[in-house]
């Protein structure tokens, strides 16, 4: 008698975290033995985001759901508001594709609502990411929820696994596999500088900076204080190139994003912004910069395994294993041109080439893929908590 292909369910809601299941999507695509399910949200379906649920298309893959969360703003009321669509929509979508695992990495509040309706009706949850600490964003706090709701752990590192063991899971079910956004850096051949000065309208030479901002929502100031900060630093490196990537849909979003782009208009002849420059071209041009500035995961992660410098600004990544090849500083514009500086010397750069980067070299999506197919599904979503020796 055939055997039912099991149906693997993926959730993605921005441009960022798509790259990283990307690998994984295709893995799962192409086993016969899985059926994979898309399930689009977020940032993937607003306009003002670039509408990224285009590139998922343009990939090949088709969502089998839909769910606007309708972001009109970047207020905590409305995003409180999407998270109540999300849930709902997020409910009639599994209840419709019936998964028997759901995929979801990470930490912001569009995943947290799938997970909510993926409990709820009794269908077990995969999380890639956990046991990370974020300690200057909500997400910190979301990213340990769906710990505990999830019944199959994905970890990057070891000391991700121990932190979920502390929050009570259990060892068998926590699987170290590495980072998925390594594996692209790996597989995706990158784009001749040619091709992407093309794309971008903008002459590519060093010193090159490749910056992502994102509010902290946790911060002790406004957003766009610390985005001025953030800014007036690479004012005081007027013969720098600089490629901005689009900003996260959080409290405060809209003045960084206004800031950024005052930026970008004030220095046309050295300074581009793409709300979403996709998977290939961002990795292509994180391999041809000088350092990776700004307070994205992907100078924690990436960066390193490209061997490339990043100028960590602020604690959005706090309490994240950072490389030697990242430096931390504060989110004052003295403190960020020194570490740039710092950056930009020939023996820090050839340190970061030389360093081992902290999250693994490769390979997380065939691993992951593994383990979902032979995973014994029967009492995946029973759970009972491990208390640990001493507490």
């Amino acid at each position: 008698m055939d055997v039912p292909a099991r149906r693997i369910a993926v959730v993605t809601g921005t441009r960022a975290e798509y790259g990283l299941l990307k690998g994984l999507m295709a893995a799962v695509r192409d086993d016969a033995s899985l059926r994979l399910q898309i399930l689009a949200t977020g940032m993937h379906l607003e306009s003002r985001f670039g509408h990224t649920v285009d590139e998922i298309l343009a990939d090949g893959f088709v969502p089998d759901a839909e769910v606007p969360l309708g972001l009109d703003d970047d207020s905590g009321l409305t995003t409180a508001r999407a998270m109540g669509r999300g849930l709902l929509g997020m409910a009639e979508a599994l209840d419709r594709l019936r998964p028997d695992v759901v995929v979801v990495l990470g930490d912001r509040f569009e995943i947290l609502t799938a997970v909510q309706a993926a409990l709820v009706q009794g269908i077990p949850v995969a999380h890639i990411h956990g046991g990370e600490l974020t300690e200057g964003v909500i997400d910190d706090d979301i990213r340990h929820a769906v710990t505990k709701m999830a019944s199959l752990h994905f970890v990057a590192a070891e000391v991700f696994a121990r932190r979920v063991r502390q929050l009570g899971e259990e060892p068998e079910r926590i699987f170290v596999v590495g980072a998925p956004g390594v594996d692209a850096l790996a597989e995706l051949a990158p784009l001749p500088r040619e091709v992407l000065e093309a794309d971008l309208g903008l002459s590519l030479t060093a010193p090159l900076f490749l910056a992502t901002y994102h509010p902290e929502t946790l911060g002790d100031r406004p957003p766009v204080q610390a985005t001025a900060e953030f800014l007036g630093a690479l004012e005081s490196f007027p013969g720098a190139r600089v490629v901005f990537t689009g900003v996260n849909a959080d409290p405060g979003r809209d003045a960084v994003a206004a800031a950024i782009a005052r930026f970008v208009q004030d220095h046309p002849e050295r300074a581009a912004f793409r709300e979403s420059l996709g998977q290939r071209r961002y990795l292509s041009l994180m391999r041809l910069a000088d350092a990776v500035i700004g307070n994205s995961s992907s100078g924690i992660i990436e960066a390193p395994a490209a061997g490339v410098p990043t100028i960590n600004v602020g604690d959005r990544q706090k309490g994240r294993p950072h490389a030697e090849s990242v430096i931390d500083c504060a989110p004052d514009r003295q403190a960020i041109g020194a570490a740039i500086r710092q950056a930009l010397t020939p023996g820090f750069r050839a340190r970061a080439k030389a360093q081992t980067p902290p999250y693994g070299g490769g390979g997380a999506a065939g691993r992951i893929k593994a383990i979902l197919k032979s995973v014994p599904l029967a009492g995946l979503t029973r759970k009972r908590f491990v208390d640990q020796a001493g507490g």
